[in-house]
């Protein structure tokens, strides 16, 4: 298979990539960075640019993945139309060079965000999206754009709602774990937002790549929740990474975020169904990672 994989120099992109190549798929990668192993052909520009998007997608792909996007809810918050243009903008132009080249199959990351705050329910594909911020907002018009392509166009456009991904190679990131795993390093410490009692669902890296591939072999378009179905309290978490890591890390509680959820508990029984499961507890994941974290630091 011929894919497509925007981002493909970022976290999960670069965990994708490494292994589409593996089980033998021709990838080409579009960022606005190059591929670090330089091993892959790469296009580095800006997807909101029409002609990258025509430079990266020619014909003969089978497929697109698209992980490319802004995806800090923070940032979302002061700079919605930045995040507009680069989560929905960007998805437009890929779906139509995609419709103009003959290339039907397309996979979108996209997010339990799009739900909204539903409390401490389980968020099914089926609720309807309330994003409380334009992050979510950006990627409930993006799986709009999919299911749009999908009934006019034949499209066999998948839409993946991850929750929190974390795992190995992840020092560049800003997510919550990557920030804990930085303060064991230097046995520091981190703010917890509010009282620390929100809950989150995190997601290794292998299993989110994982259902990247089952959606590459999905024969009908779909949207499926994809998280480990283990959610935990941020309190939680971080005694847990202080037990795996072995450091007595600090914490400062400040004020909660603008349009932060309460609570993320998924259903992941369509997915299962289909085919996929994660592998990896979050005891598991988060050993892989202090591991890695503690080599490249050593």
């Amino acid at each position: 298979m011929r894919v497509l994989v925007t981002g493909g120099s970022g976290f999960l992109g670069g965990h994708l990539v490494r292994r589409l190549v593996a089980r033998g798929d021709e990838v080409r990668i579009v960022d606005l960075l190059p591929y670090p192993p330089g091993d892959v052909d790469c296009v580095v520009g800006d997807l909101r640019e029409r002609a990258v998007v025509e430079r990266a997608l020619e014909p003969g792909f089978d497929a697109v993945v698209h992980l490319a996007a802004l995806t800090s809810v923070l940032q979302s918050v002061r700079d919605p139309e930045a995040i507009f243009n680069t989560n929905v903008l960007a998805t437009h132009y890929l779906l139509e060079r995609a419709r103009a080249i003959g290339c039907r199959r397309f996979v979108l990351a996209s997010s339990s965000a799009v739900i909204g705050d539903v409390g401490r329910e389980t968020i099914r594909e089926d609720l309807a999206m309330h994003p409380l911020t334009p992050y979510g907002a950006t990627k409930a018009a993006g799986e709009m754009l999919l299911s749009a392509y999908g009934a006019s166009y034949g499209f066999v456009a998948v839409a993946l709602r991850f929750t929190n991904l974390y795992g190995t190679r992840m020092q560049l990131k800003d997510s919550v774990i990557a920030r804990l795993m930085k303060a064991a390093v230097a046995k520091t410490g981190i703010q917890i937002y509010g009282d620390g009692e929100q809950m989150r669902d995190y997601l290794y890296i292998s299993d989110a790549c994982a259902a990247i591939e089952l959606a590459l072999g999905l024969e009908a378009p779909t949207t499926l929740a994809i998280g480990s179905q283990e959610s935990i309290s941020m309190n939680d978490l971080f005694a847990l990474v202080c037990e795996v890591t072995g450091v007595e890390l600090h914490s400062e509680h400040i004020a909660p975020k603008p349009g932060e959820m309460p609570a993320v508990f998924v259903d992941t029984k369509k997915a299962r169904a289909a085919g996929w499961q994660p592998r990896y507890s979050l005891r598991q994941g988060l050993e892989e990672t202090w591991a890695d974290f503690e080599k490249t630091a050593g």
